[in-house]
């Protein structure tokens, strides 16, 4: 199948525009790109007419399938109290996959997002990112992102209204080492065991952590102020993690000391209050400030914070407040493809990358600018008629 006659956004920084061009789709994946027009067209092929056709938007930071779409209590399985340390939660077994946001973000050309457990507890379970259209959600998964935690106000909240630790950031942060301790003596134990016997008893929070200390997962860090940010980066350099940083509220204000360290942050939601003590330093000249000081940023909507078709007027702020147009969109496409840890599937039209394409009326960041077509794996799950 050709998608011709388009005006076509690549996002590939070597060649990001061609003002003229197509793109073949062949068995789920982009086969071919180029300018001009295809020797032959069928029936089947989709004539662009002069729009704009970009890879689809990516958001990596939601709680999609979590909250329910008018579902009240019953819809909400984002959070389990439970226990401050859950590391062995699975995304996978509370995802609502039929809610009506995915519909919602397919309209609105969001082709794939990471979702995942609330931020409660200090060590959540796990981030997963997805498809928004499949025909169930086991088909939907790319992977297995990274792991949840969370530092600050949220857990420090919540635990002393339970009257239980942790009641304060250092007992967060105490619980998170003692954890990722506790898997790395038992990550050793089963190295050194050479008989079945020797093996430590099967512990299944540790094993949870494992493919994170393996450097296999992101630490996907809740948090908003800048003591927070520096415990995340602190936590991660103590057990060799690699760190994505959500919200990162206050990163501008050391934006000098993120960039120094190669730091990379996921920002939002954008269209919000400042609703609690943690948003206090809150701005929306965050991501330019972050960009500009050589930080890696992604742009996203915490969904239902934000609802999940609301990300790209949160880009198009970061953009009004100084980030590049250019960054802002790869923010919400190759970048967060990228800090979501599946930039070789999708993210940009390039050879051999899911084609996972949407067509719009006009510029990505124009408010009146309409999703004409959302295509996901090469199948298309949205026309605008």
């Amino acid at each position: 199948m050709y998608i011709y006659n388009a005006e076509i956004i690549t996002m590939e920084r070597d060649n990001s525009r061609i003002p003229y061009g197509f793109v073949r789709v062949e068995k789920g994946k982009i086969a071919e790109i180029s300018c001009g027009s295809p020797e032959k067209i069928s029936e089947e092929d989709i004539d662009a007419d002069g729009t704009v056709l970009m890879p689809g938007f990516i958001d990596i930071h939601t709680h999609m399938g979590f909250i329910g779409d008018g579902a009240g209590e019953e819809g909400i399985d984002v959070n389990e109290g439970s226990d401050p340390v859950m590391p062995q939660l699975r995304s996978v077994d509370g995802i609502n996959f039929r809610d009506g946001y995915f519909a919602d973000a397919v309209k609105a050309g969001v082709t794939s997002v990471v979702t995942g457990v609330g931020s409660l507890n200090p060590i959540g379970g796990d981030m997963l990112a997805l498809k928004t259209a499949a025909r169930c959600l086991d088909e939907a998964v790319i992977m297995r992102s990274g792991i949840k935690f969370a530092l600050g106000e949220n857990p420090k909240s919540y635990y002393t209204e339970r009257d239980e630790a942790p009641q304060t950031r250092m007992a967060t942060a105490a619980l998170i080492r003692e954890a990722l301790e506790k898997a790395k003596r038992y990550g050793e134990l089963l190295e050194r065991a050479e008989e079945p016997e020797d093996r430590p008893d099967y512990d299944i929070k540790c094993e949870a952590l494992l493919p994170l200390l393996r450097g296999e997962l992101k630490a996907h860090f809740h948090c908003h102020r800048a003591d927070d940010i520096m415990t995340a980066l602190r936590i991660c350099d103590e057990f060799g993690l690699d760190p994505l940083l959500v919200h990162c509220t206050e990163g501008h204000l050391i934006a000098d000391i993120l960039g120094e360290k190669g730091a990379m942050a996921v920002v939002g939601p954008i269209i919000c209050d400042r609703g609690k003590p943690e948003l206090a330093n809150a701005s929306l000249e965050n991501a330019a400030k972050l960009y500009k000081a050589g930080v890696k940023v992604a742009i996203c909507t915490d969904h239902p914070e934000n609802p999940i078709n609301f990300l790209t007027a949160g880009a198009a702020y970061c953009h009004k407040y100084g980030l590049p147009k250019e960054e802002a969109l790869r923010a919400i496409t190759v970048t967060a493809a990228e800090l979501g840890g599946f930039g070789d599937r999708t993210g940009s039209i390039s050879v051999g990358k899911d084609a996972d394409l949407i067509l719009l009326s006009g510029d990505p960041f124009e408010i009146q600018t309409d999703v004409l077509m959302t295509m996901i794996n090469g199948k298309i799950y949205y026309e605008r008629k």
